[in-house]
């Protein structure tokens, strides 16, 4: 289905768009959450911290892929506002191109210099071949990740959240179906949870693509061209910053693991199962961010500014909804939810998680008012104020991490997590309270 978002209720319309985003999200981290806790519960903490380890490399790509996806679908949604379905098609055709090369190229870089990456990181020999195993075969199925992305991205563009979260689901329970099959039955270890990963996300993104490619043939789009560099122009003025962004936040984050993993093995468990449902949580409030600025570009596309200060006020009680009962479960009960990933012979690695978790649980409305301004100031064509609000909080975290850690220890590395989002929060808010965004429009327009 196709919706346009120019016309309507905004409340009624964001909340049917924003909430299969959102489910769609849980269950896509589905794949990482099942492979740390399937890894942790049978092969033991070494392996759970074995795949922690990989997967902040692993955040890379999909900060690539979720950057690319973004300024695909800004445009895309562009277009679309504008009725302009012709260059809307040639757009479409034109980012699938362009992002399987990308991920053609990256599959390359990533296997050869995977084990450099891991030397970087500091990551303890005991754990070293189980990380590279993993790592490897995750890179090799890059082109899965890049191309359920863009369609993903095509297709909320298009208004329809609804196509990419069917595939998704099935995949999710298949990967964990498969997960559990390969490491409980087979002697592939950490291996086997990659391998799981890998033929899941194969499925959902050929799904994905075949079924994109039917629904744009039944739209009645005129005479289009199969590439542009002039639209690869536009694509990559909001791509680029979105993935920069998200690649900076995730280098910064290898930064933090690479100190993370002198604190030991224990330390490195403890944070890779934490770190993992912190991510979960912060990954389901970039949705908000996602839905927004795909509202925003149709509405800016449409000439219809004023919708777009509703749509933020509606989303604001959404990230209220979702974050108050995170923060419970985090601050409350998180020995709880540690037990999901190891056993509770496991004190240290339970303790350890528990201490991040209840440092970051209680600031997670923060972050999810930022994300929210973001999807505003990136949909609108406002990147450079984007980029410094985002940048901000990547460098106080990284900064803050490195010098807290010799006074708290690994302790301090938790503290920098609620001081970045506070005063990121609060560039961003000034930012979109003060209509700095509403100047980038017209420049825009004009690309």
């Amino acid at each position: 289905m196709v919706r346009d978002m120019t016309t309507g209720n905004p409340a009624k319309i964001l909340i049917k768009f924003t909430i299969p985003m959102l489910i769609s999200v849980m269950f896509q981290q589905l794949y990482n959450i099942a492979d740390s806790i399937i890894a942790g519960q049978l092969l033991g903490g070494d392996a759970l911290a074995a795949v922690g380890i990989s997967y902040t490399i692993t955040m890379i790509y999909m900060a690539i892929a979720n950057g690319s996806n973004i300024g695909c679908s800004v445009v895309i949604s562009q277009f679309f506002g504008n009725k302009n379905y012709s260059k809307m098609k040639t757009c479409i055709s034109t980012s699938l191109i362009s992002i399987l090369s990308l991920s053609i190229v990256l599959t390359i870089l990533g296997l050869v210099f995977s084990s450099s990456l891991l030397i970087n990181l500091n990551t303890p020999e005991s754990l070293f071949r189980a990380s590279a195993d993993y790592l490897n075969i995750y890179t090799a199925g890059l082109v899965f990740l890049f191309l359920y992305n863009i369609c993903t991205g095509i297709f909320t563009a298009l208004g329809d959240s609804k196509t990419p979260l069917f595939f998704l689901i099935l995949s999710s329970v298949f990967n964990v179906v498969l997960d559990y099959i390969l490491v409980k039955y087979t002697s592939l270890g950490v291996s086997g949870v990659a391998w799981a990963t890998f033929i899941a996300q194969g499925i959902a993104s050929i799904l994905s693509f075949v079924t994109l490619v039917l629904r744009i043939r039944k739209l009645n789009c005129g005479k289009s061209k199969l590439f542009s560099f002039d639209i690869l122009k536009k694509i990559l003025f909001v791509a680029i910053p979105s993935i920069l962004q998200q690649s900076f936040v995730s280098i910064g984050n290898i930064f933090i693991q690479s100190l993370v993993n002198t604190f030991g093995d224990i330390v490195v468990a403890g944070f890779s199962a934490a770190g993992k449902l912190n991510t979960f949580t912060i990954t389901t409030l970039t949705a908000l961010g996602n839905s927004m600025s795909s509202y925003t570009a149709q509405n800016v596309g449409a000439g219809k500014i004023d919708r777009i200060k509703k749509g933020v006020k509606y989303l604001y009680f959404m990230s209220f909804a979702i974050t108050t009962p995170l923060f419970l479960l985090f601050n409350f009960c998180p020995e709880i939810m540690m037990r999901i990933f190891v056993n509770e012979t496991d004190t240290a690695i339970i303790e350890a998680g528990i201490a991040f978790l209840k440092t970051v649980a209680p600031f997670y409305l923060f972050i999810a008012i930022k994300l929210i301004i973001d999807g505003v100031l990136r949909g609108s064509g406002a990147v450079n104020i984007f980029m410094v609000s985002t940048f901000s909080d990547l460098l106080l975290r990284v900064v803050l991490s490195f010098a807290l850690s010799p006074i708290f220890a690994q302790q301090g590395i938790w503290y920098s997590w609620p001081i970045g989002w506070l005063l990121a929060t609060a560039i961003s808010c000034i930012f979109y309270f003060t209509g700095m965004w509403k100047k980038n429009i017209k420049n825009l327009a004009n690309k």
